[in-house]
């Protein structure tokens, strides 16, 4: 076989449509637009979810609900009695171990909140971003521990901000530029 041979599989490429090309092909004239009309123009067309001049869908529904700036942390959700069926005693409980043990997703990693619903049988090592108080006073009534993780960073502003200054733009700007 030569690279001249090669052709793609039948049915898998199709000709492009050609528009304006004569009566015969279908698509002369108009191509394919029909006759005047805004959607007819050059450029023409109304911008996604115009009505017409009618008052349109998403300003006729009233305004619901309120989202932080960041947006909302959505936890992976594990119960004390799942983890006292799931793991052995005095293991360590971590969200990596919480995935291959099938509690919790690999998506929901970052975020990890362990429930009170149940009863823990034995001493377990917790490391979770956040532990219920009711789980916590269980966990540690049977003996284990609770360490809590840092949540993760999200890049925000207030994180940016928070890191030290750099030396050459920390003190006050006036004796900065007295010693100048």
């Amino acid at each position: 076989m030569r690279i001249e041979d090669l052709r793609p599989a039948p049915g898998s490429t199709k000709k492009r449509k050609r528009v304006g090309r004569g009566p015969g092909s279908g698509h002369g004239k108009t191509s394919g637009k029909g006759h005047k009309g805004q959607k007819a123009r050059a450029g023409g067309g109304v911008r996604p979810g115009f009505e017409g001049g009618q008052m349109p869908l998403f300003r006729r529904l009233p305004k619901r609900g309120f989202l932080p700036y960041g947006g909302k942390t959505e936890f992976a959700i594990v119960n004390i009695r799942d983890l006292s069926a799931r793991f052995v005693a005095g293991s360590v409980v971590d969200p990596e171990s919480l995935v291959t043990s099938g509690l919790i997703r690999k998506s929901g990693r970052g975020a990890v909140k362990v429930l009170g619903d149940g009863d823990v049988a034995h001493a377990l090592t917790v490391r979770v971003h956040k532990v219920s108080e009711a789980a916590k006073q269980k966990l540690e009534a049977a003996g284990g521990r609770v360490e809590p993780l840092p949540a993760k960073s999200r890049g925000l502003a207030s994180d940016r901000r928070a890191a030290e200054l750099p030396e050459h733009l920390q003190g006050s700007g006036a004796s900065s530029a007295a010693s100048s």
